[in-house]
């Protein structure tokens, strides 16, 4: 039987169902992977009739399963999609990161928001004989990371708060904020900022400089990390600015790749 679904053009040009079923799916990852019809109705706006019918497609399709309790959560055909798109980021990203490592001396990373982790994409290792490694595909917690406060600097308090009830906020170190109204009030200095900082809160003797990447299409950061005794006060001034004119770099970079 043809689908009920109107098959209309939307105001950016393109098919009316399927930009919906991108917004449905989106809004799920935003809740954290699993959601009900309710919740989504809420979250999206959509009628619940058109959220069934793009949810039963979406499900046998298997990029959304329907759980026991009859909510939904994302399907395991993302995974594939998810993989391959982060391979892409970052090798657009290398140059960029290698541009940050020839002008810092320090390693320089990407890093995104999976759910309620920071995962790393990509990475350009400093050429110091100290420096830092962190594994491309490692995921840590946002609330010990630089690259974990520019992320969630970009989203509402309340939003955040929720993050943090679900991962528990564990200490990396003593230096790590474990306190939720601590961390909020640390995001607003990073708003005001337009960076954020890892003083030996997720290892002692590493500090991180951290600057979202604006406009990208899914919450991006950049960050250089390195030896406290190296990345100082001082070195922060110089730094951030950097790190800022790259972030924007790259942000082109990153639209340069949408079609139009």
């Amino acid at each position: 039987m043809p689908s009920s679904e109107p098959r209309t053009p939307s105001a950016t040009g393109g098919v009316q169902s399927l930009e919906r079923a991108f917004v449905l799916l989106e809004r799920m990852a935003d809740a954290g992977g699993e959601v009900g019809l309710s919740e989504l109705a809420t979250a999206s706006g959509l009628p619940l009739p058109t959220i069934h019918r793009l949810m039963r497609t979406l499900v046998a399709t298997g990029y959304v399963r329907q759980q026991p309790n009859r909510r939904y959560a994302l399907g395991p055909r993302l995974i594939r999609l998810g993989e391959s798109s982060a391979r892409l980021l970052g090798t657009w990203a290398r140059p960029h990161l290698t541009r940050l490592v020839d002008e810092t001396g320090e390693t320089a990373n990407m890093a995104l928001l999976d759910g309620d982790e920071v995962v790393y994409v990509a990475q350009v290792p400093s050429r110091h004989s100290v420096r830092m490694f962190t594994e491309v595909g490692r995921r840590v917690l946002p609330h010990t990371t630089g690259v974990g406060k520019a992320l969630l600097a970009q989203a509402p308090d309340d939003e955040v708060r929720a993050i943090l009830g679900r991962t528990g906020m564990p200490a990396a170190t003593e230096k790590t904020i474990t306190s939720p109204d601590v961390f909020v009030d640390a995001l607003a200095r990073v708003r005001d900022s337009g960076f954020a900082v890892d003083d030996n809160e997720q290892e002692i003797g590493v500090r991180c400089l951290a600057v979202p990447v604006p406009d990208s299409p899914t919450a991006a950061a950049i960050s250089i990390s390195g030896p406290a005794g190296r990345v100082t006060e001082e070195a922060t001034e110089r730094i951030v600015p950097l790190l800022k004119q790259v972030a924007a770099e790259l942000a082109a970079t990153l639209a340069d790749t949408t079609p139009a």
